[in-house]
């Protein structure tokens, strides 16, 4: 059966980013991820963690400057010694928090950019980000992000991240496959799961187009799950989306599934 993690960035917003822990453990969540924890000291999200009996999935690494529009700085040309930072700073919450896999967002390239110059910067941080993580026993993931919600990002189709994860040739570089962008991006989900499934660290649902609960919209995820289970899938399924009349409303599509 799959392992969900409930998304603290996005769901449970009813209540205090430290109270949604709690709240998630109610609802029967055996883990949870969010996108950022570096506004909090890390000991007290740890407390949050152990007290509500959850195991932390995934989060970011550092976004650059979020409130001003990035989303992310990997494949941003003049940025590689903040992207270096940031590694070490998402590896020290990490540690803390017991997290086995770190996100590193590509970024919005600026004009005057080419692909092949972001690329080429992508890589090489991510060569310095898998082998610090390797330090430490952690998984870097990259993930290709649809257009339409984030205009302009670099990385946006399962191929493009495929030959990054070959060019970068660590062991620990995964996939995290988020079957609503990838909905949006490329669709003809089963096969995407099937042909990219030794290179998937953690996978994210979302209903699609509204990105509301997965049993709202157009995919069948009741049918992934299942193929998921089929196929072995042993890691997590991220629930990255917005709940759309309040996060326990919701949540009847998670009851066959609770923990």
């Amino acid at each position: 059966m799959p392992r969900f993690a409930a998304n603290l960035s996005m769901m449970f917003h009813e209540l205090g980013f430290l109270d949604r822990f709690e709240a998630a453990a109610r609802a029967g969540f055996r883990g949870v991820e969010f996108l950022f924890p570096y506004a909090f000291d890390a000991a007290a999200v740890r407390a949050k963690l152990d007290a509500a009996s959850v195991q932390q999935v995934l989060f970011n690494l550092p976004p650059g400057d979020w409130d001003a529009g990035e989303r992310g700085i990997g494949a941003l040309p003049g940025r590689e010694e903040e992207f270096a930072r940031g590694i070490h700073r998402a590896l020290d919450y990490a540690l803390e928090l017991d997290c086995r896999l770190l996100h590193a967002m590509a970024g919005i390239p600026g004009e005057g950019v080419t692909a092949a110059d972001a690329e080429k910067v992508f890589v090489e941080n991510l060569q310095r980000a898998t082998a610090a993580a390797a330090e430490h026993g952690r998984t870097i993931l990259i993930e290709p992000i649809n257009t339409r919600d984030i205009p302009g990002y670099f990385l946006c189709y399962q191929r493009d991240a495929r030959r990054i994860i070959d060019r970068v040739g660590a062991d620990n570089l995964r996939l995290q496959l988020d079957l609503y962008h990838c909905q949006i991006m490329e669709g003809d989900l089963a096969m995407h799961i099937r042909e990219y499934l030794p290179l998937i660290g953690h996978i994210q649902i979302a209903g699609v187009p509204e990105r509301h609960e997965p049993d709202r919209g157009e995919v069948n995820y009741r049918y992934l799950f299942d193929l998921l289970d089929d196929l072995g899938y042993e890691g997590w399924i991220g629930c990255e989306y917005r709940p759309a009349h309040g996060t326990e409303a919701g949540l009847g599509w998670f009851a066959p599934y609770r923990g």
